[in-house]
């Protein structure tokens, strides 16, 4: 069974960083292509950054140049360094499979002050 665990969100001024982690199981993850999305309030969950099995990397144009997706094949876990956040950027971030979508985990709400 798949389960997609996502941690490291909270509160940050605008122009800090976070760190969001996403533990994996359920599926042999380094041959999953991964993705960060996030969702607010009265939203529809969009897609922010993804990373191949083999490491390319792609990102929404609105966190390009400040978001980096990682991840760690040995620990199955998928990475999202957030830096020179936005008060725009708050919202609950969530991972999954891109290929083959697993049910939704319970996200991680990151909140960017001014």
């Amino acid at each position: 069974q798949v389960q997609l665990v996502e941690s490291g969100g909270g509160l940050v001024q605008a122009g800090g960083s976070l760190r969001l982690s996403c533990a994996a199981s359920g599926f042999i993850f380094r041959t999953a292509a991964m993705a960060w999305y996030r969702q607010t309030p009265g939203n529809l969950r969009e897609w922010v950054a993804s990373i191949e099995s083999w490491g390319g990397t792609n990102y929404k144009d609105f966190v390009r140049g400040r978001f980096t997706v990682s991840r760690d094949d040995v620990n199955n876990t998928l990475y999202l360094q957030m830096n020179s956040l936005k008060p725009e950027d708050t919202a609950v971030y969530y991972c999954n499979l891109i290929r083959h979508p697993a049910n939704w985990g319970r996200g991680t709400q990151v909140t960017v002050s001014l």
